[in-house]
């Protein structure tokens, strides 16, 4: 059966690092980001315009690739949380979470009997699609399973102590873009607010045993925030990678030419 190995080193205290994906809809980014490296990727299904199909597909990708599938959910509806996984995603995150309430639901529909209640479909693509014994595979499911919430709101780290003792619970990530917002101070991540929340997150985590993570941009603040604790790391995202560094080849391009 299929081991998820960066739960594996989440909960041996390492770190692992990956990227965001929202708008290439080739499986193929799923080979080329394992070429590159990386160790798991997100799959945005909040923020893109993927369906289950296209997420299907790129988690299928995933498993020939040796790269972890993470997918970011589009909500908290029971199948929003669940089909993911039936899909074969090594795991899911899920945004906007700020209620204990919340968190035991999400441990309720992406958790097996008797952790859980997540719905019983075992022939599909998470089996491999083989014959399996329901309750070593479920026992298996349950174990590796990846669960993240997102950690967004002044709110949700107010309750932080609430939402990552939830049992079932393996990371909490930080979004700073929403989290900025929900204090007021839209895009400015580094402000001392959000310096705290950070620390904050990092601190709660430890003491329940739940990896902390972040969404970085910048060299320096891996190198900061990995230091401080940080251990599941998303950094970039295939827009920035592809606009940022085509634009960065045009500008060379331009001074080459001699083009204003």
């Amino acid at each position: 059966m299929r081991e998820n190995k960066i739960k594996r080193t989440l909960k041996t205290g390492g770190v692992v690092v990956g990227t965001m994906i929202s708008e290439v809809r080739t499986p193929a980014i799923a080979q080329m980001m394992a070429t590159a490296g990386y160790q798991f990727i997100f799959i945005d299904m909040e923020h893109s315009a993927f369906n289950m199909e296209t997420v299907q597909d790129m988690i299928l990708a995933c498993r020939a690739a040796g790269i972890q599938s993470v997918v970011r959910t589009p909500g908290m509806e029971r199948c929003s949380l669940s089909r993911p996984l039936d899909a074969g995603a090594d795991g899911i995150l899920v945004p906007q979470v700020e209620t204990r309430e919340e968190v035991e639901a999400i441990v309720r529909e992406t958790r097996y009997y008797p952790l859980g209640e997540r719905g019983c479909a075992l022939r599909r693509l998470h089996s491999d699609y083989r014959k399996v014994n329901t309750v070593e595979y479920t026992a298996h499911a349950n174990e590796e399973a990846l669960v993240v919430i997102q950690i967004e709101s002044e709110k949700a780290i107010e309750h932080l102590d609430e939402l990552v003792s939830v049992p079932g619970i393996d990371a909490a990530f930080i979004g700073p873009n929403d989290m900025s917002q929900s204090y007021g101070i839209p895009g400015q991540i580094k402000h001392p607010k959000m310096v705290a929340a950070y620390k904050k997150l990092i601190e709660v985590c430890n003491a329940y045993g739940v990896a902390p993570g972040v969404h970085l941009f910048s060299l320096d603040d891996v190198k900061e925030w990995v230091g401080a604790g940080m251990r599941l790391i998303a950094y970039s995202n295939d827009v920035n990678m592809l606009v940022d560094t085509a634009s960065k080849q045009v500008a060379d391009i331009k001074a080459i030419l001699g083009w204003a």
